[in-house]
């Protein structure tokens, strides 16, 4: 009973802090003073209800458009519809950027902590226990969490609009409606978007926002409550958050990132972070004016100053300099000024500790068939040459790992090499430069992508000692990324070779014998589908550590999970605090990229709430450690099926003749390289002919929610759970879900990516010549998926858990209605033949609702 008022209490807050609030300040905004506002503050609202009405009437968007048109208009000529349907776009963007600043603001009211799983709590209840505190101080110094924030193309607000948007959230939980009113005119005329596409540079410097805006001070803020907790009750404290990046380092299939891009990004986060420093310093300096720490101060000013705005500052790590000083500032306010203002001292060592002199470490990431012809190029050049066979290739793997022999060399290049090639050698050799400037952690990580054979990682090993590199300082962590199906069932074989190798183990002992692993979400649904994608990443993880567990290594996976389920997504701690005693999960890590970005992590408190939520499940998953029971025979038969039919179910929707044309006709997929949003390609293969295998996740993920239907992130689950059902295993099915936390995270990830499906908007399709029965496919099994998941999970409703997410989802789905319904159309209209400049217009067109789409989505792309 306590736990249905707060759900009621919450509901009404919902309503009545956000639900009335939009309405109110929407109302508002329909009537400011922006560009032809008479025709657009009018029609808007009528062109809504046209649109939710032709949707109940089962017409085409087209149809709906077209007599919203001519009902409400006199325009008849393309362009002067186009322009309009433009205008409300923009309109419509913005209205998006209100509800997420209404919502933000709320966001201390509606999300509260589960108390008993939180460090403080915990170290309470068991202040008497000593073995159990022993427990806990050993999980703590295991315990981290690292974000890594990545360059996917779908965070679209600049920094100017993140800027409006926090000063607006700030106005609405102020009520002051002055600001409101004129910083709801500035989103107005603020452009959302850029003329051409953003440089890896733009792109992370946009993303350097959330570091100086949020995680700067929200990292700070959680690590101050962990010393404090652990202080009380006599216990060393650990730094457990750290920060990664992947923009400007990331060039698996990016042909515009260079190691002079590395270069510039490791610069850029180090000049950030001492402005940031710099800027903390100025209050110390400020309130500290007593004798005794002047020479410190002034010492302190000038280093911070030179390395926060000089560009021709000579760059060293400077980190134990500045500790140094502070200490010593420190000392002196305790010893002779009664510790006054020694708390902002303190904040500023916390900040110290837990960014260096780097910020965040920056990965490299590259795919092992570009490492391979790297390796091949390098074998061709003395004197390496005379190390292995020419038929090097076309080896076995077995007889390429006798034949890696780890010699320290400097090749002599006796050819030009080509740009992919020349671009690995010369980041190898700048890694260090970097690591000398701004610290080790700044760049310590490769990621061998498409990793298929041990020989991908011991190959990349050696081309560090060809190109600068010595075994005795291998500052190096090589981490091999597993992303298919297959890939993920081979993944604990070639761990174990590596375990195995001499020299290999021999490096990771230097390493604190600790190995990152990275396991990709994104490709694994593209390749197998939602539940056996998760399935085989379960599997993996579960070999992968008893592997690990053999030969005494710490295991730290590196979570590639995008924003939606279908990507890895949704409630990412209760999926950590699933884990069973069989996973390693003391050491998480994932990459935040996307809408996620801004939405969890776009404001300080949102930010703070969600690393607490992660670091709490880390927590509560290491103190319990059950066994989980997913993998007792007899259940880890039946998901074994249930992913297999899934699998299958998937397998043969993609392999479907109309598959692909459905997307590039239907979907603006063809068009996502026009969004100038991304410097990376929409697909591998450059101008080629659209293959679904050279696709990227993120444009498959993003073609299916603009269509909203979010194929990816339910199609077989449906299938599967009927073919249990069909076998008499139903009572199997409900009981492993109800005693498995880990499995009902799925269901429910699931049920949120249908939410944000609306086969409504489509439903004139199942009359459609060349695509009906390929649609009625789809919507059958989306019927079939629903009504299934309802009966597992004994919920009226899907996502009726969650009711305040629910009606999240729902107010958003309704704002961006007609933005769906401008896209269908111009796509629809670009199936006719057109002149060349209506068919610009149009492409346009469908390109700009992807924005408004992807961003009411939140975790949609």
């Amino acid at each position: 009973m306590p736990k249905l008022r707060l759900t009621t209490q919450r509901e009404s807050i919902f309503n009545n802090e956000v639900i009335s609030k939009f309405e109110l300040f929407n109302s508002l905004f329909l009537t400011l003073p922006f560009y032809k506002i008479k025709d657009t503050g009018t029609l808007l609202p009528l062109f809504f209800k046209s649109c939710e009405e032709g949707i109940a009437n089962g017409e085409k968007p087209a149809q709906i458009i077209e007599e919203f048109f001519a009902k409400y208009t006199s325009y008849t000529e393309r362009k002067d519809i186009v322009d309009l349907l433009f205008r409300f776009i923009q309109y419509i963007e913005r209205q998006v950027v209100l509800f997420d600043a209404v919502e933000d603001a709320s966001f201390t009211k509606l999300n509260t902590t589960d108390e008993q799983s939180t460090l403080a709590f915990i170290l309470k209840k068991n202040a008497d226990n000593k073995p159990m505190l022993s427990k806990i101080e050993k999980l703590i110094d295991e315990l981290s969490l690292r974000l890594v924030l990545t360059a996917h193309p779908t965070q679209f607000y600049p920094g100017s609009v993140l800027a409006i948007i926090t000063d607006l959230t700030k106005a609405i939980r102020d009520n002051d409606l002055t600001s409101m009113n004129s910083l709801l005119q500035q989103l107005g005329k603020t452009p959302f978007f850029n003329k051409k596409s953003p440089t890896p540079v733009d792109e992370a410097l946009n993303l350097a926002w959330f570091l100086e805006n949020t995680f700067y001070f929200a990292a700070a803020n959680i690590q101050e409550e962990i010393d404090q907790n652990l202080d009380e009750y006599n216990l060393e404290t650990k730094k457990i958050l750290e920060l990664g990046f992947w923009p400007g380092g990331d060039r698996d299939g990016n042909p515009n990132i260079h190691a002079d891009t590395t270069l510039a990004v490791s610069k850029m986060l180090r000049q950030i972070l001492f402005r940031c420093y710099y800027r903390d310093f100025r209050v110390i300096k400020r309130r500290i004016t007593f004798r005794g720490v002047e020479e410190n101060i002034a010492k302190l000013h000038d280093v911070l100053y030179l390395n926060a705005f000089d560009q021709t500052c000579e760059l060293h790590d400077i980190s134990d300099e500045l500790r140094d000083n502070l200490n010593k500032i420190k000392e002196t306010l305790l010893a002779e000024h009664e510790g006054l203002f020694v708390d902002l001292v303190n904040d500023l060592i916390r900040k110290i500790d837990l960014y260096g002199n780097y910020f965040a470490s920056l990965d490299i990431r590259q795919d092992s068939r570009v490492l391979r012809n790297v390796h091949a190029y390098c074998r061709a050049n003395k004197p390496i040459s005379s190390l292995y066979p020419a038929d090097y290739d076309k080896l076995s793997e077995a007889e390429k790992l006798a034949l890696i022999s780890f010699k320290e060399a400097t090749v002599v290049y006796a050819s030009e090499p080509d740009a992919l090639t020349k671009d690995t050698i010369e980041v190898i050799k700048e890694i260090k430069g970097i690591q000398k400037r701004n610290g080790e952690k700044a760049c310590h990580r490769f990621i061998i992508s498409n990793c298929q054979q041990a020989s991908d990682i011991l190959q990349l090993i050696e081309l560090f000692l060809w190109n600068g590199w010595s075994k005795d300082s291998l500052t190096i962590d090589f981490v091999p990324l597993f992303e298919t199906v297959n890939d993920l069932k081979g993944a604990a074989a070639i761990m174990e070779t590596l375990y195995s190798n001499p020299f290999y183990k021999a490096h990771l002992a230097k390493r604190g014998n600790k190995q990152h692993i990275m396991l990709g979400y994104s490709d694994s649904t593209k390749d197998g589908g939602y539940l056996m994608a998760n399935w085989s990443i379960f599997n993996g993880k579960t070999s992968l550590s008893a592997v690990a567990a053999n030969h005494n290594i710490q295991l730290a996976f590196f979570d590639g999970r995008g924003g939606p389920p279908a990507r890895g997504g949704g409630k990412t701690h209760r999926f950590y605090a699933s884990m069973g005693k069989e996973i390693a999960n003391k050491n998480m890590q994932l990459t935040v990229q996307g809408q996620t970005i801004s939405s969890q992590y776009g404001s300080v408190e949102s930010a703070e709430f969600n690393i607490e939520q992660l670091i709490n499940a880390g927590l509560t998953s290491g103190l319990k450690e059950k066994h989980n029971i997913l993998l007792d025979s007899e259940n880890k038969t039946l998901l074994d099926e249930m992913a297999e039919e899934s699998y299958k179910a998937f397998v043969d929707l993609r392999e479907h003749p109309l598959f692909v044309s459905y997307l590039e006709k239907l979907s603006p997929l063809k068009l996502l390289s026009q969004a100038n949003i991304s410097s990376r390609p929409v697909k591998r293969n450059g101008g080629g002919e659209m293959k679904l295998e050279d696709l990227r996740a993120i444009s498959f993920v993003t073609a299916w929610s603009m269509l909203k239907q979010n194929v990816p992130g339910f199609y077989g689950m449906g299938t599967a759970l009927k073919n249990q059902e069909k076998a008499g295993n139903w009572d199997k099915v409900a009981k492993v879900y109800q005693d498995s936390d880990y499995l009902k995270t799925i269901v429910d990830n699931c049920m949120m990516s249908m939410s944000k499906s609306d086969f409504t908007i489509t439903a004139h399709l199942a009359a459609d010549k060349e695509f009906g029965a390929f649609w009625t496919q789809l919507h059958n099994e989306f019927e079939l998926a629903k009504e299934m998941l309802l009966k597992l999970s004994g919920q009226p409703t899907l996502m009726a858990n969650y009711p305040i997410d629910k009606k999240s989802i729902a107010t958003r789905e309704k704002i961006i209605l007609p933005l769906v319904l401008i896209q269908h159309f111009a796509l629809e209209k670009l199936q006719h033949d057109q002149n060349e400049k209506d068919q610009h217009a149009l492409e346009k067109l469908a390109v700009r609702t992807v924005f408004g789409i992807v961003n009411a989505g939140r975790n949609l792309a």
